[in-house]
């Protein structure tokens, strides 16, 4: 399966000394999109994976010396290592975090090229004592998007080009190409974007077999829940991570958390929500006093909607009854597909590395999500129904705020209307992957 940090990676070989760090949640395919990049430049390379090689991290970590430790590569692989053209690739870092404060040491030494590569390191890294600022470059991987999954089954890329060219300019997408790029999001809401569950949905077609490779996947995110919690008795992880899906299936997807414990408060929960969020399994998305810039300033860190980091997983909580409504595209009545559609759109936003933020008040009604992109503020607006062009709170906003851009993503085509812009929600990546959008004409698939 092609990944777009794919280019990047390979952009890091050809220009830069420093080291790189490869981060995300368990099981987004970091380790295979490392080896896989690996193995198409034809690069020596020499694993060390801290979690089944903890003996080989000990006598990393008690080598002080930068000189004797390069040597101990040099022994320790199975494969000669060339100076200067090799790689030392460490893995699941997390299980030994101290080793990045040598990094600085051995990219100086210029003997290896470097990649790190671990889950769980926005937690881990609080505990580092430096970071060798200058020397470590950081990657963060997601689930696939959905021009990735697209991709994957089969979707040309001239095709996801014509739909860029297309979102440019304003124009009507094509009605098959548009009925087909529907027919995959809704796949994509069931499957999700972890790589073993598309992987799973390509080989199967199985619904069963699918939702079995999710719930693996969330048994190991359940294990590392466990282990923090018995470190730190106060973390509330599972019951927090497990409450998201009923609490998105409200009307009100605002997090209520009495749902969880009716004597508790916020205070009592906040470090479980802030180590979810830098585990990336779930993104909070904050609600705003103020519909203005910077948006961080303005917002209430108490009241907030939760997102999971796949849309796959939090559908494979709920009936298969619901996933079968999911794919004919009908309207479930076990399912809020509404909830879903946001959950989708959010977990887009925060794979372009950005904040979610989201506005409610008396006299406005409620704004999906407000995103900052490019100095500019963008409204948007989400529909799972026909009603799309039913959009009061946003009007209001536009009358009575200085708004850049207002958008609502619904599952109609590309319209201009006034000050509203009508947009596919399978073209959500195109709205904030600034960084990403030229590759779908550069790369050669």
């Amino acid at each position: 399966m092609y990944r777009l940090c794919e280019e990047k990676i390979k952009a890091w070989f050809k220009n830069k000394e420093d080291a790189l760090l490869i981060t995300g949640a368990r099981q987004v395919g970091k380790t295979y999109i490392i080896r896989k990049v690996l193995k198409e430049l034809h690069i020596s390379y020499f694993e060390i994976n801290f979690y089944h090689q903890p003996e080989i991290a000990d006598e990393i970590l008690k080598t002080s010396d930068i000189k004797e430790l390069v040597n101990k590569f040099f022994l320790y692989s199975p494969i000669p290592l060339e100076k200067g053209k090799s790689v030392i690739f460490l893995d699941e870092v997390q299980e030994f975090p101290e080793i990045i404060t040598k990094i600085k040491f051995l990219v100086d030494d210029k003997t290896f090229k470097y990649i790190l590569s671990g889950s769980l390191l926005g937690v881990e890294l609080k505990g580092i004592r430096s970071l060798p600022v200058g020397y470590l470059e950081e990657i963060k991987m997601y689930p696939l998007s959905f021009f990735e999954f697209a991709l994957a089954l089969g979707e040309r890329n001239d095709v996801l080009t014509y739909l860029k060219t297309c979102y440019e300019n304003k124009s009507v997408v094509d009605s098959i190409i548009h009925s087909r790029m529907l027919k995959i999001f809704y796949y994509y809401l069931v499957v999700g974007g972890m790589p073993k569950v598309v992987q799973t949905f390509l080989e199967t077609k199985n619904l069963l077999r699918i939702e079995e490779e999710q719930k693996n996947i969330l048994a190991l995110y359940r294990t590392d829940f466990s282990k923090y919690e018995q470190l730190d008795r106060r973390l509330k992880i599972i019951s927090i991570y497990d409450n998201i899906p009923t609490q998105l299936n409200k009307q009100n997807l605002k997090f209520v958390f009495t749902y969880l414990n009716k004597e508790l408060k916020f205070d009592r929960y906040e470090q479980s929500f802030l180590w979810l969020k830098e585990a990336g399994v779930a993104y909070p998305c904050y609600i705003c006093q103020e519909p203005k810039m910077p948006l961080e300033i303005s917002k209430e860190k108490n009241n907030f909607k939760l997102f999971s980091s796949d849309v796959g997983l939090l559908v494979s909580y709920y009936p298969y009854r619901a996933k079968l409504d999911l794919l004919a595209e009908n309207v479930s009545k076990e399912l809020n597909n509404g909830a879903l559609f946001e959950s989708f759109v959010a977990q887009t936003i925060a794979s372009g590395n950005k904040n979610l933020y989201y506005y409610k008040s008396n006299k406005i009604g409620e704004i999906d999500f407000l995103i900052e992109n490019s100095m500019q503020l963008i409204a948007i607006e989400v529909k799972s129904g026909s009603d799309y062009k039913i959009h009061r709170s946003l009007d209001k906003l536009i009358t009575n705020y200085h708004i850049d851009e207002a958008i609502v993503l619904s599952t109609e085509n590309i319209e201009v209307d006034g000050k509203i812009n009508y947009v596919p929600i399978y073209l959500s990546e195109l709205l904030f992957f600034e960084d990403k959008k030229d590759f779908y004409l550069d790369i050669n698939l």
